[in-house]
């Protein structure tokens, strides 16, 4: 018997792991190819004299309109995929924003490329909590963070599969290139096959329908019952304990995004002005910064569950959001040299979007099975609609502060905001997970 089998790792678990790996590889496919080729897409669509401060502000708007459809089709997916399935609800969110996407590729204006968009984030949004709710009620307790911070870096990956694809299309397609990055964007699609025929509903879930088991948290027993279900978002909001803990993971979660989406704009361009002043070609080295920056956060999401289950919830959570605090600013307060910039890149990638492991690691063992899609993804969807100013804010502190440096170093600040948090929530390393 094989060391993975011997601690009840068997089939189930791969294929709930394959399947939202890949799923969630291609929600970061989706997020990073705006982020990658937005400013081209709009300056294809508007007059070749339009102030540069105006297309950066359109492709905020873009993300952002990315960000409000994420928030509010991954709050009703959520909910719906504490109904009628964690394998159902993940099969509509990827055949929602596949076929978006693809139509995406179709845009002629700004307005129709934000509102297409905003459509795709619907479907983008569904997918997270539904397969976080898969992989944590599949695994095994002393496996479920090591395999949640490896289902979490498939967003990393999905960068890269953007990136790499942007460096060979610029070249090979010119000015078309960005609208067969959305095409491409349709291949989930295949993955639906899989998901259909191979991958099991989760045994919990099912369990806990068969029983009615409508509890909130391992705190609360008093709301299992064999009457009528109440609605599961009322239901966390109405029990004292589920609503703390929803409010204060809230706040963690939109600093740790609107921290992301802030500096991820910033970073390129910071990246490709020290390439410039040494001669190089700007655009390259900005597309390579931004891969290097996802390099640090595969790397920052693959150690989340060896440290989490090292250090426990809480230190970990510690650790990774001073890191963020420390890295920003040191960045930007040194002698700004193409190197040393690129290596400080990789550990902000590492330290901001690295941080988000903390979310599929954490969250599912703060809520119990029939609310847990429910109360993750209405965190984890919430904080897109709290942070959705972010992306313009960044624009705007661009252009108002005269660069970069001012502006991540602000926003890198909030992290003191989680770093206080933290303190006041329950450490869950060796729990089982709420019934």
């Amino acid at each position: 018997m094989s060391y993975l089998a011997r601690n009840g790792i068997g089939s189930t678990q791969k294929k709930t792991l394959l399947s939202s790996f890949v799923g969630w590889m291609f929600d970061g496919y989706e997020t990073s190819a705006l982020i990658l080729v937005g400013f081209v897409a709009i300056s294809s669509m508007m007059p070749a004299d339009t102030d540069p401060a105006i297309l950066r502000l359109t492709v905020g708007y873009a993300i952002s309109a990315t960000l409000l459809g994420w928030a509010i089709g991954g709050v009703i997916g959520s909910i719906y995929a504490d109904y009628i399935g964690r394998k159902k609800m993940l099969l509509i969110a990827i055949l929602g924003y596949s076929v978006f996407t693809g139509i995406t590729a179709l845009a002629q204006t700004p307005d129709s490329l934000i509102a297409l968009r905003f459509i795709t984030g619907l479907f983008l949004g569904s997918e997270w909590a539904t397969g976080t709710a898969l992989i944590a009620e599949t695994w095994p307790k002393n496996f479920r963070s090591k395999a949640l911070g490896i289902m979490q870096s498939g967003f990393g990956f999905g960068f890269l599969l953007a990136s790499g694809l942007w460096l060979i299309a610029q070249p090979l397609l010119g000015p078309t290139a960005w609208r067969w990055m959305f095409v491409f964007g349709v291949m989930p699609a295949i993955l639906l096959i899989y998901i259909r025929r191979a991958l099991p509903e989760s045994e919990l879930w099912a369990e806990a329908m068969k029983n009615k088991q409508w509890t909130t948290t391992e705190q609360n027993k008093s709301s299992t019952n064999t009457g009528k279900r109440p609605f599961t978002l009322t239901q966390v909001f109405g029990d004292s304990v589920a609503r703390y803990r929803m409010f204060l993971t809230l706040i963690l979660c939109s600093v740790t995004v609107a921290v992301f989406y802030g500096t991820s704009v910033l970073i390129p361009p910071y990246i490709g002005s020290l390439a410039a002043k040494n001669g190089l070609d700007p655009k390259q080295w900005a597309t390579l910064g931004a891969v290097i920056y996802n390099v640090g956060a595969i790397i920052g999401y693959i150690s989340a569950g060896f440290l989490a289950d090292a250090l426990g919830r809480k230190k970990y959570m510690f650790l990774i959001f001073a890191g963020g605090l420390i890295v920003g600013p040191v960045m930007f307060n040194i002698t700004p040299e193409l190197v040393t910039a690129l290596i400080f890149t990789a550990l902000l990638g590492m330290f901001t979007l690295g941080a988000f492991s903390w979310m599929p690691i954490y969250l599912p063992e703060l809520f119990a099975t029939n609310v847990r899609s429910t109360a993750t993804g209405f965190v984890f969807n919430t904080s897109r609609l709290i942070a959705t100013p972010a992306p313009i804010y960044a624009a705007i502190l661009f252009t108002s502060l005269g660069g970069p440096a001012k502006s991540v170093t602000y926003l890198c600040l909030l992290f003191i905001i989680s770093i206080i948090v933290v303190i006041f929530l329950p450490e869950t390393k060796g729990k089982p997970l709420p019934k």
